[in-house]
């Protein structure tokens, strides 16, 4: 409880030093809130209404359907680019909290000297820290909560004839609980660079690098964080929803070929030809099922957050040498 209370004052300067980028900050979340809402409410409309017409999107019964079909299909490419836009905002948000905690609220304080002042008023170093982070932690995670939330929520309300895959990066990397933990992350490599560089353009530029790296390679490896689900046989049987991370292949004595080897050949005999020559018997394919979605989410964010609980420790070590 008296670590709360020591928090309290520190927490209220935090608030009145960047009161106008909370105010801001808040009130972009809202917007983006309600233009989810909206745009949601608004693709069911229109996708009700189309349906209850005499057209359809899959076939044109008639010269009379091109016209409403096309305007159709447009509305709703128009409509999914909002999703697509606000998974976007909440992909590269991370990044630019990371920036801004390392440039405008550490690096700038140091490299000007106020922090002086908070450390001479009874706050030790590693309260006005931990302050810092506390206030923007709190909003931020409650925040991309609700977004995501908002976000999981109409991309299902709404019936779009250009459905999303669980697996697809924009998707995955916004919904469940990988945007806290990629929000939270920013914010640990924003500490850590602000206190380590003390210059804030350059800890902004460092800060923001390294995050986005990072989530980067975590995207591009994500399918191997959790072991994958193999088909084998003649014929593969791929279900909707599966997300493919290897296929090619198999010779009869188990090997994997990487790839279809005879896919090029002319006609069918070569094919067979080629099958025979090179000893394919089958093919394989490894793939994430939809059920991998959330041992993916956990065991990304897993990692997320040891790394984030690295810089932090790392950060307060920096502190606490500094003022030695």
């Amino acid at each position: 409880m008296s670590a709360l209370t020591t928090l309290r004052g520190p927490a209220r300067v935090v608030v009145r030093q960047h009161r106008w980028t909370l105010w801001i900050a808040g009130g972009l979340a809202l917007a983006a809130v309600i233009t989810l809402i909206v745009t949601a409410l608004w693709s069911a409309h229109v996708v009700d209404a189309f349906e209850s017409g005499p057209c359809s999107a899959e076939g044109d019964p008639g010269r009379s359907c091109h016209q409403p079909v096309r305007d159709y299909m447009d509305t709703m490419v128009a409509l999914s680019g909002v999703f697509n836009l606000a998974a976007l905002v909440l992909g590269v948000l991370p990044v630019i909290v990371s920036a801004f905690v390392a440039g405008l609220m550490i690096a700038r304080e140091l490299e000007s000297g106020t922090f002086k002042v908070s450390w001479t008023q009874s706050v030790p170093p590693a309260h006005w820290l931990a302050a810092k982070l506390a206030v923007p932690a709190a909003l931020l995670l409650a925040g991309v909560s609700v977004l995501t939330a908002v976000l999981t929520w109409a991309r299902s309300y709404a019936d779009t004839p250009y459905p999303v895959q669980w697996h697809d990066a924009p998707v995955f990397s916004t919904s469940g609980v990988l945007p806290l933990a990629h929000t939270f992350f920013g914010m640990c490599v924003g500490a850590l660079a602000g206190l380590l560089i003390r210059r804030a353009l350059p800890a902004l530029a460092v800060s923001a690098l390294v995050t986005g790296t990072a989530l980067a390679v975590l995207t591009y490896r994500r399918q191997e964080l959790w072991p994958p689900r193999t088909l084998t046989g003649e014929t593969l049987n791929a279900e909707e929803g599966m997300w493919w991370v290897e296929t090619g292949d198999l010779t009869s004595s188990g090997e994997r070929l990487s790839g279809t080897v005879c896919s090029q050949s002319a006609s069918e005999a070569d094919r067979l030809q080629c099958m025979t020559d090179n000893d394919i018997t089958g093919h394989y394919l490894d793939y994430h099922p939809a059920s991998h979605f959330w041992p993916l989410q956990l065991v990304e964010t897993g990692i997320l957050l040891a790394l984030a609980a690295v810089a932090l420790t790392l950060a307060f070590r920096v502190l606490r040498r500094s003022t030695a």
